[in-house]
């Protein structure tokens, strides 16, 4: 994305990133801890304020960051994987660090769901696991990280969440939702004691599963941004 946006879309944009990261905590996909993200051109994006998501009131200021460079002050540690993200794949406009509580589980294992459903498909039998549970603190680190992510619109962070890219706040928010449900089911089957290996995808069903026609993200974004303060019919 070049250019720089109006005025009138820049605010509306804003107004959407509030309520990403409100919709984000009201489904229990992150806590006092996360944070989400927007590209405004190439230069720059902005991610929403440094306090628990679901805190963030209409209207409040969110925080512009250069693409490449240092951090603004008061921006968080972890932006710098937004930063690094923006930077090296011009196709993601949106980034979700998230901490959903299923994802969250098997990461401790070692583990990444499969794909056993349709809302797997997303992310086929190929989600990455950054394997260090330690805060990203430098720009070293977020950049193997996203390496290790390379074109994949999700990765698990042992103990510490995941990462999210996708081409918009809508998809972002999909996928962080379609995300942890791939998480629950997995833990189920697990639970079950069925075999951790059987009922999973092939490819060719993938593929035909791995739908983005017929609004699927608008969809999402209405059943997940419904009460919001800011939300607009």
């Amino acid at each position: 994305m070049s250019g720089t946006s109006s005025p009138l879309m820049l605010a509306d944009q804003q107004r959407m990133l509030r309520m990403a990261a409100r919709a984000l905590s009201r489904a229990g996909l992150v806590h006092a801890f996360g944070h989400c993200s927007f590209r405004e051109n190439d230069d720059y994006f902005w991610v929403c304020p440094a306090m628990p998501m679901g805190c963030i009131p209409a209207g409040a200021e969110n925080q512009r960051v250069p693409a490449r460079g240092p951090l603004p002050e008061g921006v968080l540690g972890e932006v710098r994987i937004h930063q690094n993200l923006y930077a090296s794949r011009p196709e993601v406009n949106a980034v979700g660090r998230i901490m959903p509580p299923a994802i969250m589980a098997l990461s401790t294992q070692g583990l990444t769901p499969r794909c056993r459903h349709g809302l797997s498909a997303y992310f086929g039998n190929d989600i990455p696991l950054w394997r260090d549970p330690r805060l990203l603190r430098n720009d070293e680190a977020a950049k193997a990280l996203v390496e290790l992510m390379a074109k994949r619109p999700a990765l698990v962070m042992r103990g510490n969440g995941a990462v999210i890219a996708a081409a918009s706040l809508e998809e972002m928010l999909s996928y962080a939702w379609f995300l942890e449900d791939t998480a629950r089911l997995e833990l189920q089957v697990r639970a079950a004691n069925f075999a951790p290996e059987q009922g999973c995808l092939d490819q060719d069903e993938i593929r035909d599963r791995h739908v983005t026609t017929g609004n699927v993200f608008g969809r999402m974004w209405q059943y997940l941004t419904l009460e919001d303060p800011e939300y607009v019919a």
